[in-house]
Protein backbone atom coordinates (compact mmCIF):
# COMPACT_ATOMS: atom_id res chain seq x y z
CA UNK A 1 0.00 0.00 0.00
CA UNK A 2 1.39 3.40 -0.93
CA UNK A 3 1.50 6.36 1.43
CA UNK A 4 1.87 10.12 1.03
CA UNK A 5 3.07 12.81 3.42
CA UNK A 6 0.55 15.51 4.39
CA UNK A 7 1.25 18.84 6.10
CA UNK A 8 -0.67 19.13 9.36
CA UNK A 9 0.44 22.30 11.15
CA UNK A 10 3.41 24.24 12.46
CA UNK A 11 5.00 22.49 15.43
CA UNK A 12 5.04 25.84 17.29
CA UNK A 13 1.22 25.96 17.02
CA UNK A 14 0.70 22.50 18.54
CA UNK A 15 -1.83 22.77 21.43
CA UNK A 16 -0.52 22.86 24.98
CA UNK A 17 -2.91 20.06 26.05
CA UNK A 18 -0.92 17.65 23.84
CA UNK A 19 -3.72 16.64 21.44
CA UNK A 20 -4.71 17.72 17.95
CA UNK A 21 -7.34 16.01 15.79
CA UNK A 22 -7.75 16.54 12.05
CA UNK A 23 -9.41 14.92 9.08
CA UNK A 24 -6.97 14.50 6.22
CA UNK A 25 -7.70 12.68 2.96
CA UNK A 26 -10.67 10.98 4.66
CA UNK A 27 -8.61 9.73 7.62
CA UNK A 28 -9.33 10.83 11.20
CA UNK A 29 -5.85 11.60 12.52
CA UNK A 30 -5.02 12.23 16.17
CA UNK A 31 -1.60 13.71 16.91
CA UNK A 32 -0.45 13.43 20.51
CA UNK A 33 2.54 14.65 22.49
CA UNK A 34 3.68 12.00 24.95
CA UNK A 35 5.31 12.47 28.33
CA UNK A 36 8.66 12.11 26.59
CA UNK A 37 7.87 15.14 24.40
CA UNK A 38 7.69 13.08 21.20
CA UNK A 39 4.83 13.60 18.77
CA UNK A 40 2.90 10.53 17.63
CA UNK A 41 0.02 10.08 15.19
CA UNK A 42 -2.73 7.46 15.41
CA UNK A 43 -6.07 6.76 13.80
CA UNK A 44 -8.64 8.69 15.86
CA UNK A 45 -10.82 5.61 16.41
CA UNK A 46 -11.03 3.26 19.38
CA UNK A 47 -10.79 -0.32 18.16
CA UNK A 48 -13.34 -1.43 20.77
CA UNK A 49 -16.46 0.64 20.00
CA UNK A 50 -15.25 2.92 17.15
CA UNK A 51 -15.47 6.09 19.27
CA UNK A 52 -13.28 9.11 18.62
CA UNK A 53 -10.24 8.93 20.90
CA UNK A 54 -9.62 12.67 20.66
CA UNK A 55 -12.04 13.23 23.56
CA UNK A 56 -10.04 10.88 25.79
CA UNK A 57 -7.44 11.57 28.45
CA UNK A 58 -3.76 11.56 27.60
CA UNK A 59 -1.72 10.09 30.43
CA UNK A 60 1.55 8.24 31.00
CA UNK A 61 2.24 7.63 27.33
CA UNK A 62 -1.26 6.38 26.52
CA UNK A 63 -4.59 7.69 25.23
CA UNK A 64 -7.76 6.51 26.98
CA UNK A 65 -11.05 5.97 25.16
CA UNK A 66 -13.73 8.30 26.59
CA UNK A 67 -16.43 5.61 26.26
CA UNK A 68 -15.11 2.55 28.05
CA UNK A 69 -11.60 3.42 29.23
CA UNK A 70 -9.62 1.28 26.81
CA UNK A 71 -6.00 2.51 26.85
CA UNK A 72 -3.59 2.53 23.92
CA UNK A 73 0.17 3.10 23.91
CA UNK A 74 1.08 6.19 21.88
CA UNK A 75 4.26 4.79 20.37
CA UNK A 76 3.05 1.36 19.30
CA UNK A 77 -0.76 1.63 19.27
CA UNK A 78 -0.87 -1.48 21.47
CA UNK A 79 -3.95 -1.91 23.64
CA UNK A 80 -2.85 -1.85 27.30
CA UNK A 81 -4.59 -4.18 29.72
CA UNK A 82 -7.31 -5.22 27.31
CA UNK A 83 -8.05 -7.63 24.53
CA UNK A 84 -8.92 -5.04 21.88
CA UNK A 85 -7.06 -4.74 18.58
CA UNK A 86 -4.17 -2.27 18.43
CA UNK A 87 -4.58 1.21 16.96
CA UNK A 88 -3.27 2.06 13.54
CA UNK A 89 -0.17 4.22 14.01
CA UNK A 90 0.86 6.69 11.31
CA UNK A 91 4.42 7.81 10.63
CA UNK A 92 5.05 11.41 11.65
CA UNK A 93 7.93 13.78 11.04
CA UNK A 94 8.76 17.44 11.57
CA UNK A 95 10.30 19.17 8.55
CA UNK A 96 11.29 22.85 8.70
CA UNK A 97 9.05 23.32 11.74
CA UNK A 98 6.00 21.72 10.08
CA UNK A 99 4.36 18.55 11.38
CA UNK A 100 3.73 16.04 8.59
CA UNK A 101 1.85 12.74 8.73
CA UNK A 102 2.16 9.82 6.31
CA UNK A 103 -1.25 8.40 5.38
CA UNK A 104 -2.35 5.61 3.07
CA UNK A 105 -3.26 6.85 -0.40
CA UNK A 106 -6.41 4.74 -0.32
CA UNK A 107 -9.34 6.05 1.74
CA UNK A 108 -10.18 4.43 5.06
CA UNK A 109 -12.65 1.58 5.05
CA UNK A 110 -15.56 1.20 7.48
CA UNK A 111 -13.32 -0.61 10.01
CA UNK A 112 -11.04 2.47 10.15
CA UNK A 113 -13.72 5.14 10.58
CA UNK A 114 -15.12 6.35 13.90
CA UNK A 115 -18.85 6.26 14.55
CA UNK A 116 -18.97 10.07 14.73
CA UNK A 117 -18.05 11.22 11.24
Amino acid sequence: MSHSWHHLMAEAAFPADGKYAARIAGWHVLVLRGDDGALRAVNDRCTHQAALLSGGRLRRGAIMCPLHGARFDLASGKCLGGAYPDLRVFDLRVVDGMIEVSLPDSPPGPAELPIAN
